[in-house]
């Protein structure tokens, strides 16, 4: 029986049942969340994670990385349908979208995943537990829902909160026509004039469904090229990439005011200059970064400070200042991105079971599921030009590549820097088609501290995507493939 009533905060609680104590209870069910609590009941831990939604997954699954995958695979499949099948002799006439029944597709692949984190909490032996929590003190939480609240204890907490969007003064978001991404998920109709400030990962994906779907889309970027945090040489290709999909950019620009009147959104912004631009759209879709949920979490009850921009701060066990309370994911510094939180969730149930684990953060990859698609792992040319380090370069265009041809997906390259004296891998950086797939070999290659001349030695299948990294390597040692 769950202890509720009138118990204050800070209040003593001293007689919880076996039921309500713990030794990890992790705070949040997104990937870094889950994937905690599984490693840590498989090494023995009594094990809770607290939800405050209805469903399992966090953002990434239920608003984030898996629906904005679904929606971006339909839409390359209608985009291709009006696009491409004629060149492959398969004629499609009048062909039409019906974004409601994408929207159920998409739904319909979250609940399955939903379904499937629920059933490897029942298999690990996971407590779950609905609703808010707040901590009391280093080793209580109070968890409330609806009017219910309940207490439980607890040896040691991972705080797995995520984020959601940020916003920027001058722009009020409505979600209804002035959008972030969870409502861009869900839209009724198809947009005419696609608004999208911001031109990182988020906006470029959901800017990529809309476009392929007819919509015009204009992008808004306060720095000088899109995805700004990659390479720039990644940068520039997906701008020529996107150009062909109808999307118009507005570069080292800042965003004013949006304004909604009725069904017309008009975004304001100007440049280093001082000049204005004015955009008129339906829909507006703001994409400028998202921050730490950190909110009400009662923090300062155990005395856990957040920086400026809500993140916690942790040492290198990823603890906080607090023995026993850690913090993973969104809600530290470092990148966003799901497979991050996954290993460090399984860092800190291994730290805490006594256990050395270790995480490389060079050698997380970054992805853009756009067509094609970007990744990138290790450093960029321009991180390597400021830290003075010697470097080559070896590049594999797509237009070389024999399936790419084949597929008719010839844009893109692999860029591989390599160090000038030693030929050791430093960096990644890929923009083609299944980018994100070929990747994986770059980190594994890295994360054993390969040279360029080890990529270009190992046999690849041909003919394949791969094999444009190959041909990468073996530019940056000086040689040429013989198989293209």
């Amino acid at each position: 029986m769950s202890q509720l009533g009138n118990l204050k905060m800070g209040d003593e609680v001293t007689s919880l049942s076996d039921k309500e104590q713990f030794d990890v209870t992790v705070i949040g069910s997104g990937p870094g969340g889950y994937i905690a609590a599984i490693r840590a009941s498989q090494l023995g831990f009594k094990t809770a994670i607290v939800e405050r939604y209805s469903v399992l997954g966090g953002t990434c699954l239920n608003v984030g990385c898996i629906p904005s995958k679904a929606l971006l695979d339909s839409s390359e499949h209608f985009h291709n349908a009006t696009h491409k099948f004629a060149a492959h002799g398969i004629i499609a006439k009048d062909l039409s979208v019906d974004l409601s029944q994408m929207i159920i597709r998409k739904n319909g692949v979250v609940q399955q995943m939903n379904g499937g984190i629920e059933y490897l909490m029942k298999k690990h032996k996971v407590e779950v537990i609905s609703g808010h929590a707040t901590f009391m003190d280093k080793n209580t939480l109070e968890i409330t829902k609806n009017k219910e609240r309940k207490i439980i204890k607890s040896g040691n907490f991972i705080i797995a909160t995520g984020s959601k969007p940020f916003t920027l003064p001058g722009v009020e978001i409505d979600r209804e026509r002035i959008i972030t991404s969870t409502e861009a998920l869900n839209l009724k109709e198809i947009p005419k004039h696609l608004i999208v400030i911001g031109g990182g990962v988020i906006g470029l994906e959901l800017g990529s469904v809309y476009a392929r779907l007819g919509s015009r889309v204009s992008v808004i970027e306060f720095m000088e090229g899109l995805v700004p945090s990659m390479d720039r040489t990644m940068g520039k290709e997906l701008q020529k990439s996107l150009k062909k999909l109808g999307f118009e950019y507005y570069f080292k620009h800042k965003v004013k005011t949006a304004i909604r009147k009725g069904k017309k959104i008009t975004v304001k912004a100007e440049n280093s200059k001082g000049e204005e631009i004015s955009l008129e759209g339906d829909y507006c879709l703001v994409a400028v970064g998202r921050k730490p949920y950190t909110d009400n979490l009662g923090l300062t009850n155990v005395g856990i400070e957040v920086d400026e921009r809500g993140r916690i701060g942790v040492d290198a066990q990823l603890q906080t200042n607090v023995k026993g309370i850690y913090a993973i994911g969104d809600v530290i510094k470092g990148a966003m991105l799901a497979h991050k939180a996954e290993e460090e969730g399984v860092f800190v149930a291994e730290t805490i079971a006594g256990q050395k684990p270790h995480i490389n953060y060079n050698l997380i990859p970054g992805v853009v599921y756009t067509w094609p698609e970007v990744a990138s792992v290790g450093n960029t040319e321009e991180e390597l030009k400021a830290k003075g380090i010697n470097y080559k370069v070896g590049t594999g265009p797509y237009k070389a590549n024999g399936r790419a041809v084949a597929s008719m997906d010839t844009d893109g390259l692999v860029k591989i820097l390599a160090h000038a004296d030693t030929d050791e891998i430093l960096g990644v950086h890929i923009i083609g088609p299944r980018a994100a797939d070929i990747i994986g070999e770059a980190v594994v290659a890295m994360e054993f501290r390969a040279s360029a001349e080890d990529i270009g030695r190992i046999s690849h299948a041909h003919p394949t995507f791969s094999e444009s990294l190959k041909e990468a390597a073996l530019d940056a040692t000086g040689k040429r493939a013989l198989n293209f």
